[in-house]
């Protein structure tokens, strides 16, 4: 069993920046695809940003530009680097790693971290 455990969200102004963090336990981290995904209220979750374990990265088109995904495999965290906000980025965002279990993988999600974008 993974833990995973999201922080860093928060209100923010339009145009304002916020850094979440997620944390995943296991000591195969550097392993793992980590990726962010949303959900406002009455859509379904969509994916935001997905780091592999190589650090290749890639983004929704809503985001590409403004958002950055990075890790750092020796704090078993990945970052979501998020400037230039604006009230459409309001959303639960969600922290899930897909763990590699030969010879399948298993996905696990954080709890989510609510990010409001209002001035």
């Amino acid at each position: 069993q993974v833990q995973v455990v999201e922080s860093g969200g928060g209100l923010v102004q339009p145009g304002g920046s916020l850094r979440l963090s997620c944390a995943a336990s296991g000591s195969r981290f550097s392993f793992y695809t980590m990726a962010w995904y949303r959900q406002a209220p009455g859509q379904q979750r969509e994916l935001v940003a997905r780091i592999i374990n190589s650090g290749g990265t890639n983004y929704a088109d809503s985001v590409k530009g403004r958002f950055t995904i990075s890790r750092d495999n020796t704090k078993n965290t990945v970052y979501l680097q998020m400037n230039s906000l604006q009230p459409e980025d309001t959303a639960v965002y969600y922290c899930n790693a897909r763990v590699p279990i030969n010879p399948t993988f298993e996905g696990y999600w954080g709890q989510g971290t609510q990010v409001t974008v209002s001035s």
